[in-house]
C-alpha cells in the first residue's frame, strides 16, 4: 500500500510542479499568438487520434496475447486483413491530409510579413487606422526600439496601445538573434545587414515578457525586456514622458550603446536621428563607412553601364564587318565576275 502511494505521488509530482507554470504561449494576449496557440491545440489533437489508439492497442495486444493466456486464438498462418490494412493506412492518411491542409492555410494566414486584416476574430481593423511602426535592433546584449513616427527610442522597454496594429522592422547589429514576445506573436529572426518583419496586435493591457530566443553569446541570458500593452491614453502619456527626458540618440551615442554590455537598465530617448535605423541596417553608422544600399546601387549602375558598353561594342563591330563586306562588293570591277 505504501509503495503504491509512493508511485502515485511520483506520478503526480510533475503535474504539481507544472501547475505553477505560466502557460502564456497557450493563453496569449495577442490575436496572432492566439491563432498560433489554436494551431498547436488542433495539431496535437489530430496527432493524438493516432498516438492514443496505438498506445492503448499495444497494451491490449501485449495483455491479450501474453504467454499465460491460453484462451487467445493462435493463428500462425495469418498474414493479411483488408479491413485492418484500411484502418492502419487510411486513418493516418486522412490525418496527414488534414494536417497538411491546416498547415497550408495557417502558413499563409499567419505570415509575419502579411498585413493584419483583423484585431481579433470578432473585429476587423477599422478603416483609416495607421499601424504603429517600431524599428527593432538586436544589440549585444540588449534591445533598441525606435519609433520613427513618434521620434523617440527606448532600450529594453517596449510599449504599444491595445487594439492598434503594430508593424515591427527587425535587424541586428552584429550577430543573428531572435525577437520573441510569447504573448504577442511567434519569434522572428534578427540578422545584421538584413531586415525581417512582423505584424501583430496586442488585445489586452498588461506587462509581458520579451526576450531573445536565439543564443548570441555570453550575455544572452540577460537579453530581456518588458512589453507594455497600454490603453491609448496611457500610451500617449508614456510617449510624452519619453520625450520629456530630453535625451537625444544620435550616431555617436549609438556607437557607444552598441558596445557589448549586459543587464542594461531601461533608457528612453526623447529624440532620435531619423536616419539611424537606415544606417544600422546598411552598416554605415560610422562616418567612414559606405552604406550597403549605396554600394549595391553603384555596383548595379556600373554593371549596367558595362553591359551597355559591351552591347554597343558588339554592335559597332558587327556594323564595321557589314560595311567592309559591302565595300568589297561595291568596289569589285565587273571584269572580276567574268573571270
Amino acid at each position: 500500500m505504501v509503495s503504491f502511494l509512493v508511485r502515485f505521488g511520483l506520478l503526480l509530482l510533475p503535474v504539481i510542479m507544472l501547475a505553477g507554470c505560466n502557460t502564456i504561449v497557450m493563453n496569449p494576449s495577442g490575436d496572432i499568438a492566439l491563432q498560433q496557440s489554436h494551431l498547436i491545440w488542433v495539431s496535437t489533437l489530430l496527432m493524438l487520434l493516432i498516438i492514443v489508439p496505438v498506445i492503448i492497442l499495444t497494451i491490449v495486444f501485449a495483455w491479450r496475447y501474453r504467454q499465460s493466456n491460453t484462451s487467445a486464438r493462435y493463428e500462425p498462418e495469418w498474414d493479411h486483413s483488408t479491413r485492418l490494412e484500411l484502418v492502419i493506412w487510411g486513418a493516418p492518411l486522412l490525418i496527414i491530409i488534414a494536417l497538411g491542409l491546416l498547415t497550408w492555410i495557417t502558413t499563409h494566414t499567419l505570415d509575419p510579413y502579411r498585413k493584419l486584416s483583423r484585431l481579433d476574430e470578432h473585429r476587423p481593423i477599422p478603416a483609416g487606422v495607421k499601424p504603429l511602426v517600431v524599428e527593432v535592433v538586436a544589440l549585444d546584449w540588449k534591445w533598441l526600439f525606435i519609433y520613427p513616427d513618434l521620434g523617440i527610442a527606448t532600450v529594453n522597454e517596449l510599449a504599444a496601445p491595445v487594439d492598434v496594429p503594430i508593424r515591427f522592422k527587425i535587424t541586428a547589429s552584429t550577430v543573428m538573434n531572435s525577437f520573441y514576445i510569447p504573448a504577442l506573436a511567434g519569434q522572428i529572426y534578427a540578422m545584421p545587414g538584413m531586415e525581417t518583419a512582423l505584424n501583430a496586435v496586442i488585445n489586452k493591457p498588461g506587462e509581458f515578457e520579451g526576450f531573445s530566443a536565439n543564443y548570441s553569446g555570453a550575455g544572452f541570458s540577460d537579453m530581456r525586456f518588458k512589453f507594455h500593452g497600454m490603453s491609448a491614453e496611457n500610451f500617449d502619456n508614456w510617449v510624452k514622458a519619453s520625450k520629456a527626458k530630453g535625451v537625444a540618440l544620435n550616431r555617436a551615442d549609438y556607437l557607444v550603446l552598441e558596445k557589448p554590455s549586459t543587464r542594461e537598465p531601461v533608457r528612453r530617448y526623447g529624440t532620435v536621428d531619423p536616419d539611424l535605423y537606415h544606417a544600422i541596417l546598411n552598416r554605415c553608422v560610422g562616418t567612414d563607412q559606405q552604406c550597403m544600399d549605396t554600394m549595391m546601387s553603384a555596383n548595379a549602375i556600373a554593371n549596367e553601364k558595362a553591359i551597355l558598353l559591351a552591347q554597343n561594342s558588339k554592335t559597332s563591330q558587327t556594323g564595321r564587318r557589314s560595311a567592309n563586306a559591302e565595300g568589297e562588293v561595291c568596289t569589285t570591277s565587273p571584269s572580276t565576275f567574268g573571270k
